[in-house]
Parts: structure tokens; sequence; C-alpha cells
């Protein structure tokens, strides 16, 4: 069985489209565990709403094409997801496998674009990286050896730095989201 470990986003509806999502995952996936939902500002394109991300571990059969075909993509279409030129743009949802057991790979979607395992943006942004170390902090990501905690306190040490408050906890919007 592997483990995997999902970013879900949404900035357009997010207080409906979030929920829609996790319940739809649930309906496709087993859902071990899901983090808090946590507000970060947009980036790259500045002018939309904040976002709502929160992360998810599910375990599942399937490779992360499957993944793609058979979960992602269902809930990207249920939920009207429209996807822009610019990759920074607003959406109804997103949804993107952060880590596939330990493993180090490459894969390519029915889109044609490779896609890396785990996902980059995993040691880069705090909005990945902490719901992420939320429900499994003492792990480790496979290149680097770090634990996801010290990942997620080191780029939300850097957010800190520039004195601008990018990520914060929203509680009060699925309250408890664990299943």
């Amino acid at each position: 069985m592997n483990r995997v470990f999902l970013l879900l986003g949404s900035n357009i509806a997010k207080e409906d489209n979030l929920p829609a999502a996790i319940t739809l995952l649930h309906a496709m996936a087993r859902v071990i565990s899901l983090s808090s939902v946590y507000e970060s500002v947009p980036m790259g394109l500045k002018e939309q709403p904040n976002f709502f991300n929160l992360a998810a571990l599910i375990e599942t059969d399937l490779d992360p094409v499957q993944i793609k075909q058979q979960i992602i993509q269902p809930i990207e279409i249920e939920l009207r997801r429209q996807r822009q030129a610019d990759k920074n743009a607003p959406r109804t949802i997103d949804v993107d496998i952060i880590l596939y057991n330990e493993e180090i790979i490459d894969y390519t979607p029915d889109d044609g674009q490779v896609r890396h395992i785990p996902d980059p943006d995993l040691l880069h942004f705090a909005h990945v990286a902490v719901p992420v170390a939320e429900i499994a902090p003492d792990k480790r990501h496979p290149e680097t050896g770090q634990t996801l905690a010290d990942i997620a306190t080191q780029l939300l040490a850097e957010v800190r730095n520039e004195g601008v408050t990018l990520l914060w906890k929203r509680e009060d919007i699925l309250g408890n989201p664990a299943p």
C-alpha cells in the first residue's frame, strides 16, 4: 500500500471548494489524515484572493500517474478547475502529489508535463511545507534527509524575517478535519 501526501488548495469560492474536494477525496481514496487549513497570500500573480491549503495523507494501490488520472483529475473536473497559461492564476481547486512513499521519481501524466516527487515546492514554500509537516513532522525528505518539521520551521523563519504574514492557520474553516 502506498502512502501519499497531497496538497489541496483553492482561492475561488474556497470556503465551498476545499470542503467539497475533501468529501470527494474521501470517496476516492483511504484518507489517513488531514492537516488544518492554512490561509496564504498568492504567489506570483498577486492581484487575486488568498488561498486555503491543506495536506492529506492517503493510502492507495495506485502509482502517481494513476493517482493523477483516477483521483486528482476527477476532483479537479468535478470542481470545474480551469487551467490558465499562468500557473499562479486563481483556481477552484488544485491537488498536487507532494510525497509518494519514500520515493524520488519523475512521472509524466496525460498532460505530458514531467513532474518530480518529492514536489520541489516542499522545500521552497511554507504553504506547502507547513500543512504536510503538521501531519508528519518526523518524516524525512527523501532527498535532503531533513525532517518535514525542520523544513517547515526553516521556511516559516524566512517568512518572519521578511516581516510580512504570508501564512496563518484557519481553524474556523473546517474545525478538526481529521476523519
